[in-house]
């Protein structure tokens, strides 16, 4: 079995990271810039036995493809078994097919798959994440292939994508959640629980930084913002960003959600925001806890 599903089907905690290649409108300059820090944050979040995942087109920006930059500059003993990409639908079909392949050949842990915003950008290749994930699988892929639900929208809906997806998806990732609204992730896992679903995996948590208004109003573009509730965090009660981040973990983990994903942390302190993450919670995960710098 893939090192990837061992770890989801365990019973051990993991607190993976998602991370953010650079946006294809970066001049050059910025863009090497952008991926030093990327090489050298999963570089130590490697060493600490974490797994990363690297988005693709996230909300809506084109983004540099991750495989070619992380295999030519991680090194040849890089356990790449730790990274999964994402591919969405907005590629041409034969980029997708040959994204598949060289994952496989590179030896990647496995591929998230999702449709990707059609309000912005080139058109899908493929109707629905999971026509482009049976088309890799006749395509020959091998690979372990994730799927995407959305933890803001019904509950019923959201498994019943689940409960389709399993022939084709091998595990999922959830929008990121806030303490400050647990109850779609009680909805969610009260309507999962009920209908016996049995793919693993992640629930995934936002990394807010600080309480900058312009900063969140940005954000409530993208995703569910508690503005309010984050500026009385940071700023009245003098919380750090890992100490709010730390209040969502627990909260899933008291919810018996033993694996998640942090997203928004800054690459170069993500090894040890995650650690942080990870200590104010009161969570021992799988990964190690030995300081680097």
């Amino acid at each position: 079995m893939h090192r990837w599903l061992e770890a989801l089907q365990g019973q051990t905690p993991m607190t993976a990271v998602e991370l953010r290649p650079p946006a294809t409108r970066l001049d050059p300059t910025a863009s090497i810039e952008a991926w030093i820090d990327n090489y050298h944050g999963v570089g130590r979040l490697l060493q600490d036995g974490r797994f990363v995942l690297f988005t693709d087109d996230a909300v809506g920006l084109a983004e540099e493809e991750s495989l070619s930059h992380l295999t030519a500059n991680l090194g040849s003993d890089a356990p790449l078994e730790q990274i999964l990409p994402f591919l969405t639908c907005k590629h041409p079909l034969a980029y997708c097919e040959l994204f598949g392949r060289r994952a496989v050949a590179f030896g990647f842990g496995g591929i998230t798959v999702t449709g990707g915003d059609q309000t912005v950008g080139p058109p899908r290749c493929l109707p629905r994440s999971r026509d482009l994930r049976s088309h890799l699988r006749a395509d020959g892929l091998r690979l372990p292939l994730g799927m995407w639900v959305n933890l803001a929208r019904d509950p019923e809906e959201q498994v019943d994508f689940l409960l389709e997806g399993e022939d084709t998806a091998d595990y999922y990732l959830t929008q990121v959640v806030s303490h400050h609204a647990m109850d779609p992730v009680d909805r969610f896992l009260d309507v999962f629980h009920r209908r016996g679903v049995s793919m693993p995996g992640l629930i995934g948590i936002f990394h807010y930084r600080s309480a900058n208004p312009v900063t969140l109003a940005r954000l409530q573009t993208f995703l569910p913002v508690p503005a309010r509730d984050l500026t009385r965090e940071f700023e009245e009660e003098g919380l750090s960003a890992q100490e709010v981040t730390a209040r969502t973990l627990r909260a899933l983990h008291a919810r018996g959600v033993q694996h998640t994903y942090l997203s928004n942390l800054h690459p170069l302190r993500a090894a040890r925001d995650a650690r942080a993450i990870e200590r104010l919670a009161g969570v021992s995960s799988q990964s190690t806890t030995t300081e680097s710098v």
